[in-house]
């Protein structure tokens, strides 16, 4: 017989502030996205322990921030090691949390967060700063950085600690202290790496972790007056209210959003291999990654092959319990997303559109235990104007479209017709036309005959409602120190 909720022994997460953890009145459920049941009891903080945070993060502040940075990067190297050393344990808890496959978690997710430390210790240690003379006026002018004090950062559900530590590592490495806020629905990797946070030698207050949700603890920290910064990854409208409460007190903002992002296929394309790659960056982590997929614009004369071929690799991309190896997708994050997911293949099937696969037309054959977790079959949409809701808003699931053109002037129109300027892919083997193609489109990001190579040391961001501000090697830098020029006189 099933367990009742009271017998039931739940993960109970705590707040780590001041390198203690601290227990929370209240909890919030948070579901396991492969069996829809709740597994774990979540803080749900408000303004009293994000005051506790930031008053723990401004005492920890004078000390930290006088450190060098090599000693600080000792600490960023011991946090990557002991990661490393409970990456078995991280990879399972990042799969039942979010719902992502075992192997995603395991190729991806766990090894880019012990990564995320190493980088930035050793990145934080090659920058320069300016020098100017004026030697008619007998001036000498030079700049310095300083870190800004407590950082804020909100990280979201898609890739929990992946994304947590791409904001904590460059946070701490310039010398500032932190309050993060992890999404409430993927907060146990987090809380998981708190525990090792002593045995690395961060110092107390240097690292605060308060769990909760966007309208009580996100809004506390983002409107507190003593944190002079905030960094968000999340969506577009989340973005526009923590603008709104921080506002009143000029913070430095970083802000990486949705994306709506574009494959544009010439006839020239190796077929085989943008199929192949097409498929990934379309479906890979169910969908749930800002840079996948979402648009195909396909050169007429190949779209018909293009379309039966994409078709065929897409029903192979396998989905199902999150820890079998041979599945490629595991679960949607909730209830409520993947409800919200089929509800557009639902609006484009009523709009006159093909719906080729996936959703509505393929059955999963999924473990008992897994029945009533929240999975979904990859999606191929055909037929839909440019101007419907399926091709205008970010989905963040396991669907895409394909359409034709008949021109590059069309295709560059059309990939640039939404609001969002994330990222595109481009396909051809003519290095004229992608380098043209690479300056039209307005996308902070832009790949041709691949997908998601990403060098750490180049800006990571952006254009229109996509975000502000740019993350990467310098880029960190730069958001998370104030630059001072100094003019000496001599």
């Amino acid at each position: 017989m099933p367990k009742s909720p009271e017998q039931r022994s739940y993960l109970v997460l705590e707040n780590y502030i001041g390198g203690k953890f601290v227990s929370c009145r209240n909890h919030i459920d948070s579901y396991d996205p492969s069996t829809g049941e709740v597994y774990c009891k979540v803080p749900d903080s408000g303004k009293e322990e994000v005051d506790a945070a930031v008053a723990a993060a401004r005492e920890a502040f004078p000390d930290w921030s006088a450190r060098s940075p090599q000693q600080r990067g000792e600490v960023l190297n011991k946090l990557a090691d002991l990661i490393e050393a409970n990456m078995e344990e991280f990879i399972q808890a990042e799969s039942k949390d979010q719902g992502k496959t075992v192997t995603f978690a395991r190729t991806v997710d766990i090894p880019r967060s012990a990564y995320n430390f190493r980088f930035f210790a050793s990145s934080v240690l090659h920058h320069t700063t300016d020098c100017s003379q004026m030697d008619h006026m007998g001036c000498l002018n030079y700049t310095v950085r300083c870190p800004v004090g407590v950082a804020g950062l909100i990280s979201p559900w898609n890739l929990p600690l992946y994304l947590l530590t791409w904001k904590i590592a460059p946070a701490i490495a310039t010398g500032n202290t932190v309050v993060a806020k992890p999404s409430e629905m993927t907060s146990v990797t987090a809380w998981m790496m708190c525990k090792l946070m002593g045995q690395a030698g961060v110092p107390p207050g240097v690292v605060n972790i308060v769990f909760g949700t966007g309208p009580r603890a996100g809004d506390a920290l983002v409107s507190h007056p003593e944190v002079p910064l905030i960094s968000f990854t999340g969506s577009s409208a989340t973005a526009r209210r923590i603008t709104e409460r921080s506002a009143p007190y000029c913070k430095k903002l970083s802000l990486e959003l949705g994306g709506k992002n574009p494959a544009i296929i010439f006839a020239d394309a190796d077929l085989e291999q943008c199929i192949e790659t097409t498929v990934r960056s379309s479906f890979s982590n169910q969908g749930e990654i800002c840079l996948c997929t979402s648009r195909i614009y396909v050169e007429r004369s190949i779209y018909s092959e293009f379309l039966e071929r994409f078709v065929a690799a897409a029903r192979k991309w396998k989905t199902g319990a999150p820890s079998d190896p041979n599945n490629h997708n595991g679960a949607l994050i909730s209830k409520e997303h993947l409800e919200k997911v089929r509800s557009f293949v639902a609006l484009a099937k009523s709009e006159g559109a093909v719906i080729h696969c996936g959703e509505g037309v393929d059955c999963l054959d999924l473990p008992e235990p897994n029945k009533s977790g929240y999975f979904m079959p990859p999606t191929v949409i055909s037929g839909i104007s440019d101007r419907s809701r399926v091709m205008q808003e970010e989905i963040f699931g396991p669907v895409t479209c394909v359409c034709p053109f008949d021109t590059e002037d069309e295709a560059v129109a059309r990939g640039n017709g939404v609001r969002y300027g994330l990222s595109a892919t481009v396909w051809s083997r003519d290095v004229g036309r992608v380098h043209r193609l690479a300056q039209r489109l307005q996308a902070g990001l832009v790949w041709t005959n691949c997908w998601l190579v990403r060098d750490l040391n180049l800006p990571f961001g952006g254009m229109k409602h996509s975000g502000v501000g740019r993350e990467g090697g310098k880029d960190s830098y730069h958001f998370f120190t104030e630059v001072k020029s100094i003019t000496i006189k001599h």
